[in-house]
């Protein structure tokens, strides 16, 4: 199977230089000084939750082993480093052959995390390990991000399509990442063609005002849209009298129409009375389309409109007031010398304030209640307790350099579902919150 079939990328160009040039200066010091080659274990996690969210969830997984496997300086890359100055000889050539040999561990995609959960463990040399630093936060944050605002809206919208339509609002490598992890988040549809293409997200989309505006009236732009594409089409009615447009929608697709597209105003109001109309005109089963700068508390607004699906952009891509998720990525365990076998030893920031880090190897697991439902995350650096020993979170997703943890997007999607659907009731509310569950450290 190919990663097409998966709906992954069929080629990715090198990602070597999506990284801060700090990663490769330390890299050039280690090489000089002997201590490139210490077995040491990075650690990705984050302190603490944006404000109000009660749980993350993991985004990006499957992009960050496409850029752990495409992390290669040919000599394009090698001669604008040498240009810049910014490598030496030796590490240049040591660059030249780099492939990642280590293995990663992680949370699986579309799992939920809390604070202290290290949802990823990249293990292997100093000097490989540190390379991938940048490229892996900046995957995860910003995809876990996204998939956190999706999984909002989509608790909010209950059993009502999500549609991602983010492209424009955002940079347009960002926009096909972030209907990625939409989806992962909850959402059905993009209106983003290269996130269709590269994967495989159904991919929806008909008309703009402008369309509308281009005709002399808007009876021929529906005739139009209608006409190419058929009664079943969705008619954006907002343009310039709702309740004209409505009606004019209506005797053109005749009531098989399948649905209208509100874009603004006040939607719950104005949802209310084109559901009306449109069951006095005989389109009882013509959906009600909202768009609109929703975000996930619009969205639960509007549970009782008779509206029918939801569109979602700017508040989706910009992870709904939190655009990142603030992982970190810190060396949490290294051995003393480079000898292989050579024993571990935790190590860890300890500076003043709220920036220190817990030492060690770390394992993760969620405790359940009776019931079946989690009430703690419990994380450790000794042995796994028998009880907690089928309940571990981490996975293996690189080993010896190979990715080991290739699966389709729907996999992750469902992943999620189940993990929230495990969580406590009140890990659904919308309003601001702690953690709905606490991290112990055993």
């Amino acid at each position: 199977m190919n990663t097409a079939d998966l709906g992954l990328p069929v080629a990715v160009p090198s990602t070597a230089l999506f990284t801060d040039q700090y990663e490769l200066t330390m890299l050039q010091a280690a090489l000089r000084s002997g201590t490139a080659d210490r077995h040491s274990v990075f650690e990705v996690f984050t302190r603490r939750l944006p404000e109000g969210r009660r749980y993350g969830v993991v985004g990006g997984t499957g992009r960050v082993l496409d850029a752990v496997e495409n992390f290669r300086f040919d000599e394009t890359i090698l001669g604008f480093l040498r240009e810049r100055g910014i490598l030496d000889e030796p590490t240049s050539d040591w660059l030249a052959d780099f492939r990642f040999r280590g293995d990663i561990w992680g949370y699986p995609e579309g799992e939920v995390y809390f604070p202290g959960s290290p949802v990823m463990r990249v293990e292997g040399t100093f000097a490989e390990a540190v390379l991938l630093e940048t490229v892996i936060l900046s995957i995860l944050n910003h995809d876990s991000a996204v998939a956190a605002a999706a999984s909002r809206m989509s608790v909010a919208a209950g059993d009502r399509p999500l549609m991602e339509m983010g492209a424009r609002r955002t940079h347009e490598l960002a926009a096909v990442a972030a209907a990625r992890a939409a989806y992962v988040g909850g959402f059905h549809t993009t209106s983003d063609l290269a996130a269709g293409f590269r994967y495989h997200i159904p991919t929806v989309g008909t008309s703009a005002h402008a369309f509308t505006l281009l005709h002399d009236t808007e009876r021929d732009a529906f005739t139009a849209q209608v006409d190419t594409l058929g009664s079943g089409t969705t008619l954006l009615v907002d343009t310039f009298d709702v309740a004209e447009a409505v009606r004019t929608a209506v005797e053109v697709a005749g009531p098989g129409l399948g649905a209208v597209r509100i874009d603004s105003g006040d939607l719950l109001l104005i949802a209310h009375r084109v559901r009306q109309q449109l069951d006095e005109l005989g389109a009882t089963g013509t959906r009600i389309v909202v768009t609109s700068d929703l975000d996930e508390y619009a969205i639960a607004s509007l549970a009782a409109a008779p509206v029918d699906a939801y569109g979602v952009g700017t508040q989706l891509v910009t992870g709904s007031g939190h655009p990142t998720c603030s992982m970190v990525y810190k060396l949490v365990a290294r051995a003393d010398g480079d000898a292989p076998g050579t024993p571990l030893r935790p190590v860890a920031k300890r500076s003043m304030g709220a920036k220190t880090s817990l030492g060690g190897r770390k394992w993760a697991a969620r405790r359940l209640d009776a019931d079946g439902i989690a009430e703690a995350e419990v994380i450790g650096t000794g042995p796994v307790p028998a009880e907690l020993a089928d309940r571990q979170l981490l996975v293996p997703l690189v080993s010896g350099g190979t990715v080991v943890a290739r699966e389709p997007l729907d996999a992750a999607r469902e992943r999620h579902i189940a993990a929230r659907d495990q969580l406590p009731l009140s890990a659904t509310q919308l309003s601001r919150g702690e953690a709905v569950l606490p991290t112990e450290y055993v």
